[in-house]
């Protein structure tokens, strides 16, 4: 009993983080976070400052879990419970980050959508098509963080 308790409140390292429940989810955070950071980047950024916090998410959220799976990889942590909190506290901030960017993203690509199909069209449709994309995918990206958030939060615990 003791062997399966040690099991479940351990931190994985090397490879094992790729067959753990909550680090597994860094892989899809990744690219969806890469997939909404070149959407973003690939559309006329046109209101600049609020598509300008989206970009900012998407960049830092991929920059952070990048260097968050490679010093779990590395066994950086020694399964230390401040390691889980840590990991749990990250995901919570980017879980926030992501939502309040999506609906942002969201609000914005609604707005385009007028500039896009009305009589006159001041932003293309193409972009418009890419936007929706970038929702999406932000949409996921924010439900992979919260669901990692959750996990590593019952981890945390049961250190």
């Amino acid at each position: 009993m003791a062997a399966a308790t040690q099991q479940i409140s351990s931190l994985p390292s090397g490879l094992a983080i790729c067959t753990t429940a909550p680090d597994i989810l860094y892989l899809p955070e990744l690219v969806f976070g890469g997939l909404v950071w070149i959407l973003v980047a690939s559309t006329l950024v046109s209101p600049a400052n609020p598509l300008g916090w989206v970009m900012f998410v998407s960049v830092f959220c991929f920059v952070m879990t990048f260097l968050w799976l490679i010093l779990f990889a590395c066994g950086v942590h020694k399964n230390s419970s401040a390691w889980a909190a840590a990991d749990f506290i990250y995901h919570l901030i980017a879980v926030v980050f992501y939502l309040s960017a999506s609906v942002i993203l969201a609000y914005i690509t609604i707005v385009m959508k007028e500039l896009s199909t009305g009589t006159v069209t001041m932003y293309p449709f193409k972009y418009y098509q890419i936007d929706i994309s970038a929702v999406v995918f932000s949409h996921i990206a924010t439900l992979l963080y919260f669901i990692h958030c959750i996990l590593s939060a019952v981890r945390w615990k049961s250190f």
